[in-house]
C-alpha cells in the first residue's frame, strides 16, 4: 500500500519519524542476528504511539517491507515476531504474497527471508 492510499490521521513528519525509529529498531535486531516482538517494537517508537496490534502499526510495518524489499534487501519486518509463538503475523505474509512471493509452506519462506535479512544488516551489511 503506497503511503498516500493510507490514511492514518498522524502529521507526516511524526509518521516519518515512528517509521525511521521502527527501521532502526529492526535493523538492530537484525544486525545482531535476532528478531523482535511486536510489544518491544512499539516501545522503541516515541514520536507516536502504537499499540502491537493496532492497524496503524500494521500498516507502517507493510510501509517499511515495501520500501526495504524493493531495495533488495528483503522484507526487513521479518524480524517482528509475535512473543507467543515467535513467528510473524499473518499481515507479513499477506504482504509477501503481494509482493510476488510464491510459497506453499510460509513458515519455509519467513525463515529465508529471516536469513537475508540477517545477511543483509549483519556486520557486513548497508551502514555498517
Amino acid at each position: 500500500m503506497k503511503r498516500e492510499d493510507y490514511e492514518h490521521g498522524f502529521a507526516p513528519a511524526d509518521w516519518d519519524a515512528a517509521k525511521e525509529e521502527a527501521r532502526r529498531a529492526m535493523v538492530a535486531a537484525a544486525s545482531r542476528g535476532g528478531v523482535v516482538a511486536y510489544s518491544e517494537l512499539v516501545a522503541e517508537i516515541r514520536a507516536l504511539h502504537l499499540e502491537p496490534q493496532s492497524t496503524h502499526l500494521a500498516h507502517m510495518l507493510g510501509e517499511i517491507s515495501s520500501a526495504e524489499h524493493a531495495a533488495g534487501r528483503g522484507m526487513l519486518t521479518a524480524v517482528v515476531v509475535h512473543k507467543s509463538d515467535g513467528v510473524p503475523g499473518s499481515g507479513f505474509f499477506e504482504l509477501a504474497r503481494a509482493l510476488g512471493g510464491d510459497f506453499n509452506d510460509s513458515l519455509a519462506f519467513w525463515a529465508a527471508e529471516l536469513a537475508k535479512v540477517h545477511e543483509t544488516w549483519g556486520t557486513r551489511g548497508p551502514n555498517r
